[in-house]
């Protein structure tokens, strides 16, 4: 079997889909990181002269040829680009083999997957509310950030009005609900560890990002001032981002993207790491179907998965995937198709394409207008 045509589809609201087919019929399926997408899909492109006219099951061959065959190796673009090339690999070996990607990765080591949602709002009332809502459609988790804009040093009244934000979710959905903060990296060090203060008597799973990636032993002193556990990982890419995190005792939660930090098998090779320091795989995901099939194959096998993100309800996949997820009583079944287990509709594809927009992330204070962290 050769590869014979790789192809992008970049569609509404910012997913980057890839295609690769084999002179033998089998098509493969991945996802890329769907920010920067139109620069992603020509990072795709530019490995077309390594694959093209290649075995497509030699999967680790060809990952670290496209990694390691430049001497500029690593960052969201390039690792997005063989991220979503690596799941195409995966989901033609899987179709050839008829079996699903989990089993070729060790075999299911639970029946079925747990999903987390959001509530929504901006006041304790609203938020309350709306958490009653997650938790009637069958979930026992949930995420939000408790607050937007946050000056390096700011005022104690913002950290009362989000820790307010917790205490009404948590007495809306009682202590058997899981509670998960996303801080998102927009808050200093001192101010986090202020947050989490305020926030710990509301017990929440862990707290993501509690500060920017960049400087892991500033994650690693916060971490070690809070008693709520740390979880980071999402903008970080392979093994070599995940280590100095597990070596110093950053984070217990490592939230890898499989469509960002490498694929499929880097993903599970970052989850076998955790778990030699007793650490928690909880796989990052807010964009789309294809991105959350590929995760759910990791979460089947890996024995310190803990829960999976996913954007309800778009990110199941309606009228993208010919057959979408579906989410019973807070979780996914185990997929058992081959491959990903998933078939994107081509039509529906072309139907959609993705407008040029502006990055997510520009925010300003409004107090004296300088750039805020996102």
């Amino acid at each position: 079997m050769k590869i014979t045509q790789i192809s992008t589809y970049l569609t509404e609201p910012r997913w980057v889909f890839v295609k690769v087919t084999t002179d033998e019929g089998i098509e493969g399926w991945g996802e890329c990181l769907g920010d920067k997408a139109f620069v992603v899909a020509e990072a795709v492109r530019s490995y077309e002269h390594a694959l093209i006219g290649q075995d497509p099951f030699r999967i680790t061959h060809h990952w670290q040829s496209l990694y390691r065959g430049a001497f500029w190796r690593g960052g969201p673009i390039l690792c997005a680009a063989i991220s979503g090339l690596e799941m195409a690999l995966w989901d033609i070996l899987g179709k050839a083999l008829n079996v699903p990607v989990w089993q070729l990765l060790g075999g299911a080591v639970r029946d079925r997957i747990r999903m987390y949602s959001r509530p929504h709002g901006a006041t304790p009332e609203q938020l309350a509310k709306s958490a009653k809502d997650v938790v009637a459609r069958g979930y026992t988790a949930m995420k939000f950030c408790p607050f937007e804009k946050v000056h390096v040093l700011d005022h104690y009244q913002l950290v009362e009005e989000a820790a307010a934000r917790v205490q009404a979710v948590r007495e809306a959905v009682g202590n058997g609900i899981d509670i998960l903060l996303d801080f998102h990296g927009r808050v200093s060090p001192a101010m986090a560890v202020l947050m989490e203060e305020a926030m710990r008597p509301y017990h929440p799973l862990f707290i993501e990002e509690p500060v920017l990636p960049e400087n892991v032993d500033a994650l690693a002193r916060v971490a070690a001032q809070c008693k709520t556990p740390i979880a980071t990982g999402e903008r970080l890419f392979t093994r070599w981002g995940f280590r100095e995190v597990l070596e110093k005792g950053a984070a217990t939660v490592l939230q890898p993207d499989p469509c960002i930090c490498g694929g499929i098998w880097e993903t599970r090779q970052i989850g076998s790491m955790a778990e030699v320091y007793y650490a928690a795989l909880a796989p990052h995901n807010p964009y789309g179907p294809l991105n959350l099939a590929a995760s759910l194959q990791v979460d089947a096998c890996t024995p310190n998965f803990l829960v999976q993100e996913f954007v309800d309800p778009i990110g199941l996949g309606a009228g993208v995937l010919k057959q979408p997820f579906i989410v019973e009583n807070g979780y996914i079944a185990v997929p058992q198709g081959p491959g990903l287990g998933v078939e994107p509709d081509e039509e529906w594809l072309r139907m959609h394409p993705l407008k040029p927009k502006p990055d997510p992330g520009r925010w300003f204070h409004e107090d004296d207008g300088s750039i805020a962290d996102w």
